[in-house]
């Protein structure tokens, strides 16, 4: 039986009166690439951030790795790297530096965080701009650099919020190859969300919909077509979660002032 690497149980957050994720269960495999698809506000950010132990659930279970998010957070945060759909690099620092700073983070031993930190700006193309500063590269540059520092302390999950938003073509595929080759070679899990549907019908091998905080489907992509009777995943997406433009995302504490406003 393949180890299930992340496992989510009725999991469940809550902000007064308005509940952001409903009871939600699922479960990813060691080296799966799992794609957490939704529109604006569904709830997916709320999950990972429940998930990278950034908000406590309200009720519910979820293990990273084997270990519980609300009891055994160290551990879980040494089980995954992220990349944020917002930019989190020092720009202030040289793409070296911020590596550096991450490892020493992750107390990596300084002997392989040299070593790898090598390894890693060579694999993403940056090692000849190590002692450049950040502020001086491009989107793609960053956005790269971000997924070397995440991949720097060896997690057993990368979790990837929209990683090539704004991206060309020409550096979203190179995204993927570098992120392809590593869930190849090491068998490296990836969590992604993502809206370019496209995308997520080619490199996941299951994927979960979730809209107004529950899971409204889930399967490999030939059988949400096929639960669907639909012919590509944006036509599924949009059969499951309705065709309503959405606002874009807010705080969940954002949203319940305005949903109190709006009923006063």
């Amino acid at each position: 039986m393949e180890k299930k690497i992340i496992e989510v149980s009725n999991l469940t957050k809550k902000f007064a009166d308005l509940i952001a994720v409903d009871n939600i269960s699922f479960s990813v495999k060691k080296g799966e690439i799992f794609a957490f698809l939704g529109p604006n506000g569904a709830g997916k950010t709320t999950t990972i951030k429940m998930l990278t132990t950034l908000l406590n659930p309200t009720a519910g279970e979820a293990k990273i790795n084997g270990f519980e998010v609300l009891t055994q957070k160290n551990q879980v945060r040494e089980s995954f790297g992220i990349v944020f759909q917002d930019p989190s690099l020092d720009d202030e620092l040289t793409a070296y530096e911020n590596m550096s700073f991450h490892g020493i983070l992750y107390k990596v031993p300084a002997n392989l965080r040299k070593t790898r930190i090598e390894e890693l700006l060579h694999f993403v193309g940056l090692w000849d701009r190590k002692d450049s500063l950040v502020k001086t590269f491009s989107g793609g540059m960053k956005r790269r650099l971000e997924i070397a520092r995440g991949l720097l302390h060896r997690p057993a999950v990368l979790f990837l919020d929209e990683p090539t938003l704004g991206l060309d073509p020409q550096t979203r595929n190179h995204l993927w190859q570098y992120i392809l080759d590593l869930n190849k070679k090491d068998k490296l899990t990836v969590f992604l969300t993502t809206h370019y549907m496209e995308e997520a019908a080619l490199v996941a091998n299951r994927i979960a919909i979730i809209d107004h905080g529950k899971i409204v489907a889930q399967g490999t992509l030939s059988e949400l077509l096929s639960q669907t009777k639909t012919h590509s995943l944006e036509e599924a997406f949009l059969t499951v979660t309705g065709k309503e433009i959405r606002e874009e995302e807010a705080n969940p504490k954002d949203l319940l002032r305005m949903r109190r406003r709006m009923h006063r």
